[in-house]
């Protein structure tokens, strides 16, 4: 039986739980004597968006920056903190559920969308190269040959998002996202290829048919390889008919 998802904590529950790591001698920050106000603790408990593992990070990280026995300011939590936590977990359900979203905006071709979805990537602390390698493979996947340009923007891309990282980087990201998310779609590639896998799973290594097979030698030549290949550049419009995929 699956367990019923975890639902968010209120701010009374994840002061508690701050109250806890400050004053654990084993597994929280009591040897450190750090104080931490009231306030202070409120502004992390609202920044960690009900989240306990958020706000105990949260708490981990200022402590870090802080020595012994120092005290902190709201003031602090709040510019250390910066900006809103977007609940962006790398590593966690929140990280493939944006992933996930993004992706399925692009291939619904929506530009608005593809952006905000990329834009919470990026705004969460997403690795840029991560966002990167999954539009080039969205440009094969979902796009494939109904615009091959797809393919180069998206590797283009990558390689720009590379060598500049970020912030400047986000402006690749945008250029690139737009692009995929109005190209036309086509995933004919993506299912042809996994076709041709399982039909090599289902049938084994089948033989390499003889007028395919290449004759280097005069032993393989005497075995019949390459004889009757039709060189198809000496024919009309470089096109013959001959069998290219084994007799069986």
């Amino acid at each position: 039986m699956l367990a019923p998802p975890l639902e968010p904590l209120g701010v009374p529950e994840l002061l508690q739980l701050l109250q806890r790591a400050l004053e654990d001698p084993k597994r929280g920050l009591a040897s450190r004597s750090l104080q931490f106000p009231d306030d202070a603790l409120e502004a992390i408990a609202g920044a960690s968006s009900g989240d306990g593992r958020r706000a105990l990070a949260i708490l981990e990280r200022l402590a870090a920056s802080m020595p012994d026995s120092a005290s902190t300011t709201v003031e602090d939590v709040t510019a250390a903190l910066g900006r809103p936590d977007l609940m962006h977990d790398r590593d966690g359900d929140s990280h493939y559920d944006i992933a996930s979203a993004l992706i399925k905006s692009l291939r619904g071709s929506d530009p608005d969308a593809s952006l905000y979805w990329a834009a919470r990537l990026l705004e969460g602390g997403e690795d840029p190269m991560f966002l990167a390698r999954r539009l080039v493979i969205f440009a094969s996947e979902d796009i494939g040959n109904a615009d091959p340009r797809a393919l180069t923007v998206a590797v283009s891309g990558m390689d720009a998002i590379h060598k500049i990282g970020m912030p400047e980087a986000r402006i690749t990201v945008g250029q690139v996202v737009t692009y995929l998310a109005a190209a036309p779609k086509s995933n004919a590639a993506y299912t042809a290829m996994d076709a041709a896998i399982a039909t090599v799973r289902r049938t084994g290594p089948l033989a390499v048919p003889l007028h395919l097979r290449n004759a280097p030698t005069k032993i393989a030549q005497s075995s019949g390889h390459g004889e009757g290949y039709k060189y198809p550049h000496d024919f009309p419009d470089h096109i013959v008919e001959q069998h290219y995929l084994p007799g069986e």
